[in-house]
């Protein structure tokens, strides 16, 4: 008798650690996305216009008007579902899938990135990258109950994310614009840099446009990347390619990040987008 009802307790443990974790993740989940909404400024009745662009760096210029149509109302925030690969490992190739939900707000730049990782069929690493009312966040749980990784601040950590916010305006363009706390400064004909301010936190990347003005890539001198305990600033790029009408914008579909170390660049996210859903200012 007592074998069957091991069998059942195999079962039934990992099922119920499983249930709990889920429960446990989204009540995080929800007060991140609560405290991200709470932030969330009202914007004013407002519309792109021709003289939100005219004294920018030409590269910049050509990309804005490409993207955005002229009297399209500001974008106060996204919803974005995606799918793709993680490399777990600092050191080797170890891709595993990943689901990913994010929620973003322009106006204070914030997001909530709530992902899981796939190890195993029924094991998963659960994530949360996070920028919220000027702290940045890192948590990932295994099974989205025993901790793997907490970080969380207002200095380091926070720059770190808010570039993030940055490196992904393609996919909300007139944060870009200047009314948005944005300064561009030419680099050639081809790039420019920005720099973005929240308060007490400022990040400035550089952005590369391709020969059909769309962004292709945003690379940081430096930001700060996770080995063990130690946060250490590193260069760091993304790329962006496949862009299709949304809302009527351009935006990319696709995209990859990697670290730029002195041996070469080493990727460890890859991804697609599957669901994007705006607000717009009224």
């Amino acid at each position: 008798m007592w074998k069957p009802a091991l069998a059942v307790a195999a079962v039934a443990a990992p099922l119920a650690l499983g249930i709990l974790g889920w429960f446990r993740w989204a009540a995080r989940t929800r007060a991140l996305r609560t405290s991200l909404e709470s932030s969330q400024m009202a914007a004013g009745p407002r519309v792109v216009g021709s003289g939100d662009i005219e004294r920018l760096p030409a590269p910049v210029q050509r990309y804005l008007r490409k993207v955005l149509s002229q009297g399209a109302p500001p974008i106060t925030g996204l919803r974005v579902e995606h799918v793709g690969q993680f490399n777990l490992s600092d050191a080797a190739e170890r891709w595993k899938p990943f689901r990913s939900q994010q929620q973003v707000t322009t106006e204070p730049p914030g997001f909530v990135w709530d992902a899981s990782v796939r190890l195993l069929p029924g094991l998963a690493v659960r994530v949360h990258d996070a920028y919220v009312a000027g702290e940045g966040i890192l948590y990932a749980a295994l099974l989205g109950l025993f901790p793997v990784m907490s970080l969380r601040g207002r200095h380091e950590i926070a720059a770190g994310q808010l570039m993030r916010f940055l490196a992904e305006a393609a996919w909300y363009p007139t944060a870009l614009l200047p009314s948005q706390t944005v300064d561009w400064t030419a680099v050639d004909s081809r790039s420019a840099r920005v720099t973005l301010r929240d308060g007490a936190v400022a990040v400035s990347m550089r952005f590369r446009f391709n020969e059909e003005d769309l962004i292709e890539e945003v690379q940081a001198d430096a930001r700060g990347r996770t080995v063990g305990k130690q946060v250490t600033p590193t260069p760091w790029r993304g790329r962006l390619w496949n862009y299709q009408q949304h809302a009527g914008m351009l935006v990319p579909l696709e995209g990859e990040v990697a670290w730029l170390l002195p041996e070469g660049a080493k990727p460890y996210w890859r991804g697609r987008i599957t669901k994007l859903e705006y607000q717009f200012a009224k």
